[in-house]
């Protein structure tokens, strides 16, 4: 199963870039800058992945951020990503970046995009890999200053496709930000936002209802309402599910007991990604073997989640063919 899963191509739809900041490419870059950051070695960094829930991690989050500040860091960081993607056999990959974090830093929004930006012209012509990105706004923060972003994108509306909605769940429903998207969507761009993860099942609600969002992150408990489970299935709307950040923020306890096969069962178009890798310990490959293993999933669930990862990207149709094509050919080969 393992070497299956290698060989599949696949797509990945939940990643947001600052949480691809591995300990190493962090120490490097802060010391490029020249900034103190509050550990002394690269194990010390690792020790602190340690978390006993989501806001444990934000934090550690934001301060690794805050290394980032010239176009090269951001184009680093989104480079070191794609050749993870390489290695795991990710052919297209939807990115989250979060703005706020940089920009409430002092950093222009267009050090952030260019470098990001370089970074996928360059994945593009090196490895073959499709990107395209998503502009999250950060929950916590004001809609207004959700806003205030929303301007600053304009300029580069053709390099974004999506926005999302991300940080500290509990406590900022999607509700908050009915106003930003309605914006957000008469401008073009795709809405998708958290829900569920730690949030209860009214945020998926609001979040399908209010934002009226295109896809549903994390997502995993909408099984707590069955009412919400027709919905989503009815409304055809994927999840993107995260196995390796629901252990490590404790969403799940063991991974025998995570909703993911409930979730295909119930008929949810579900998929695997891989959230925040560098600190949740493994991109998609291990997300994957993860559950497989846990969840005894089939060659027949493994290839449901790879098709569902190209069938409910923002690919267009064509690509999506391709793609699909790429799959079976896999799958035949590995036959």
């Amino acid at each position: 199963m393992k070497d299956f899963i290698a060989a599949l191509p696949k797509a990945e739809l939940h990643l947001h870039i600052e949480g691809s900041f591995e300990p190493e490419l962090m120490f490097e870059i802060a010391q490029r800058n020249q900034i103190e950051i509050p550990y002394k070695t690269i194990d010390e960094v690792k020790k602190a992945y340690q978390f006993s829930c989501l806001q444990d991690f934000l934090d550690i989050y934001y301060a690794g951020a805050g290394v980032l500040i010239q176009e090269k860091d951001f184009y680093d960081l989104a480079m070191a990503y794609y050749q993870k993607c390489y290695e795991n056999n990710v052919i297209h990959t939807e990115i989250m970046f979060d703005p706020q974090t940089h920009t409430e830093r002092g950093i222009a929004f267009e050090t952030v995009i260019n470098g990001l930006q370089k970074a996928r012209l360059d994945a593009k012509e090196k490895w073959g890999i499709n990107s395209l990105f998503i502009m999250s706004y950060l929950r916590h923060l004001s809609e207004e200053s959700a806003f205030e972003t929303l301007k600053q994108s304009l300029p580069y509306k053709d390099l974004i496709t999506s926005v999302g909605l991300d940080s500290s769940e509990m406590g900022n429903p999607p509700a908050k930000f009915k106003n930003v998207f309605e914006a957000s969507v008469k401008e073009g761009y795709i809405p998708v936002a958290h829900a569920g993860e730690e949030g209860p099942a009214e945020y998926i609600w609001e979040a399908i209802d209010i934002l009226k969002v295109a896809r549903i992150d994390h997502g995993n408990r909408c099984l707590e309402d069955e009412n919400l489970v027709q919905e989503i299935v009815k409304r055809n709307l994927a999840l993107t599910v995260c196995p390796l950040s629901n252990l490590e923020l404790r969403n799940t306890d063991v991974m025998t007991n995570h909703p993911l096969k409930r979730l295909l069962d119930r008929d949810i178009k579900a998929t695997v990604n891989s959230d925040d890798p560098a600190y949740f310990g493994g991109y998609m490959n291990a997300n994957f073997q993860a559950v497989q293993e846990a969840l005894d999933l089939s060659k027949e669930d493994i290839i449901t989640l790879v098709k569902n990862s190209f069938n409910y990207s923002f690919a267009t149709d064509e690509q999506k063919k391709y793609y699909l094509e790429k799959v079976y050919e896999a799958v035949a080969d590995f036959n």
